[in-house]
């Protein structure tokens, strides 16, 4: 992905996080938004995908809330991932249009904003966030 790519991008992305609920920003504070062009081999493989860019959309890290006690200490600070490269390939590719890729990041991120909240891929499913 070039440089005017990934800038296209980006700014899709702002106006996807614009639109979100107060809430939702609040949590995004709590569990950052990373965003990168592509998932790495070594973190495909460790989940148990395929080797290719285009395989991962986004990933939560990070205990769900449904699985913590007030008595855990956090392994590692919770974060939320998205990927360029595999959002534009859900999407469509660019040909797609803005809109198209706009929905997929909205999709990918509240996909995994409800694993932070202890929602499995079923639940997800169900309601349209897959």
């Amino acid at each position: 992905m070039d440089h005017t790519q990934r800038e296209r991008f980006d700014r899709l992305l702002e106006n996807v996080l614009d639109h979100l609920p107060p809430a939702l920003h609040e949590l995004l504070e709590r569990a950052p938004l990373i965003v990168e062009d592509a998932a790495s081999a070594e973190l495909l493989a460790e989940l148990g995908l395929p080797d290719d860019r285009d395989a991962l959309c986004g990933l939560h890290s990070g205990t769900p809330l449904t699985e913590r006690s007030v008595l855990d200490v956090p392994d590692l600070p919770e974060t939320i991932h998205l990927f360029r490269e595999g959002v534009l390939a859900q999407a469509g590719g660019w040909r797609a249009g803005d809109r198209a890729i706009q929905a997929e990041i909205r999709i990918t991120i509240l996909h995994e904003i409800g694993h932070h909240f202890g929602l499995e891929e079923e639940d997800l499913e169900a309601l349209g966030y897959d």
